[in-house]
């Protein structure tokens, strides 16, 4: 059965990442010229050689996301399950290895969570969870969904990776897409900072996404942890990945995420920095080789950045997160998963966007059955 890790390991991590540092001003002015780029013009745009064109970079993704999305914003906010996790990662503050107290959302509390989110007007919700199999297995995350899908136009999940058979299961509940994460695509590095539980299983998640797509799922979502790795490398493994699926599952959707390592209860401090200039290029690098894959940024980001991002290729933004369980109504208290930057009201992010001549989608998509 075919999968993205035969296209992967056609690949040497130290050999891509010398290509990018390798590119040339005139491979970037090409890939600037061109209609249509492939990845090697990405590599040139992720390039320290990009660096002086970033402005031509941002006016040019600014221009195509435009013309695909027109003046709009996703919005969707993150609701946290359960801090339960039989894994131990090295960046997360949910990791099994920190004496924090486990929390695990009842019905009751679910709903309550629930009515405080749809007070705000969101229809997209992002259900997330500890990767903990026997806490908030694939029964208790279809349960959820069932329980909340009349209420919103549709449901993303965030948890541990699954079987195919399992996808099906949840898809026929009402679920709509899928975000899965690599953290990082060196495999040596990803094993480091995933030593224990399920997801020490490099393969198995780098599988993830193409037993999604056999599951026919509507939507999936790609990105790598910046500051685990060469935040280059990464990016090149994901746009990879990302091409791959959309020549494989061409019926899906696909979102690309930017998460920066944010500070949590275990403290690490990132490998590799990432700067807000760099994480502007990633962004406009991406818009500039997919118009029509959607970017999304979350609350990890400061309200400054936001502020100046929205219109150079983002579509979807989060607001007002909670990465605990029970965050915004049960228990405020538990500890997060990571820190959020960006902490202000729905209201206030609803109008910064409007501000700036940009209108916030609560809902542009919904499943009939």
């Amino acid at each position: 059965m075919q999968s993205f890790k035969n296209v992967f390991n056609s690949y040497a991590w130290n050999d891509v990442l010398a290509n990018i540092h390798n590119k040339t001003a005139t491979e970037v002015e090409i890939a600037l010229t061109k209609q249509k780029r492939n990845l090697e013009d990405f590599k040139a745009l992720l390039s320290p050689a990009a660096a002086p064109y970033l402005e031509q970079m941002a006016v040019q993704s600014k221009a195509i996301t435009k013309k695909r999305f027109g003046n709009t914003i996703q919005m969707y906010i993150p609701m946290y399950l359960s801090n339960e996790c039989q894994n131990i990662c090295t960046y997360c503050g949910f990791s099994m290895t920190n004496k924090i107290p486990r929390r695990t959302l009842t019905d009751a509390e679910i709903l309550k969570e629930v009515a405080f989110i749809k007070s705000k007007g969101y229809d997209h919700i992002l259900l997330v969870t500890g990767e903990a199999n026997k806490t908030v297995g694939v029964p208790y995350i279809k349960h959820a969904i069932e329980l909340i899908k009349d209420k919103f136009s549709n449901i993303t999940i965030e948890v541990q990776p699954l079987n195919q058979n399992e996808y099906e299961t949840l898809i026929e509940a009402g679920l709509y897409a899928v975000l899965v994460y690599q953290e990082t695509y060196h495999e040596a590095e990803y094993k480091k900072h995933h030593p224990k539980g399920k997801k020490s299983n490099f393969n198995y998640r780098l599988e993830t996404p193409d037993r999604l797509g056999r599951a026919g799922v509507h939507k999936i979502g790609l990105g790598a942890l910046f500051g685990l790795e060469d935040w280059r490398a990464d990016s090149f493994f994901t746009a990879l990945h990302l091409k791959y699926l959309q020549k494989t599952y061409w019926k899906t959707k696909y979102s690309i995420s930017f998460p920066r390592l944010r500070p949590h209860s275990g403290g690490l401090e990132p490998k590799v920095e990432m700067t807000d200039k760099d994480l502007v290029q990633t962004i406009c690098a991406f818009r500039l080789l997919d118009e029509d894959v959607e970017l999304s940024l979350s609350t990890r980001e400061s309200e400054t950045f936001r502020n100046h991002i929205v219109h150079l290729g983002i579509t979807s933004v989060s607001a007002e997160s909670k990465t605990n369980p029970g965050g915004y109504t049960v228990d405020p208290q538990t500890l997060e998963q990571f820190e959020i930057s960006d902490e202000r009201p729905t209201e206030t992010i609803a109008q910064m966007l409007k501000k700036q001549g940009l209108e916030p989608v609560w809902k542009d998509w919904q499943h009939f059955k």
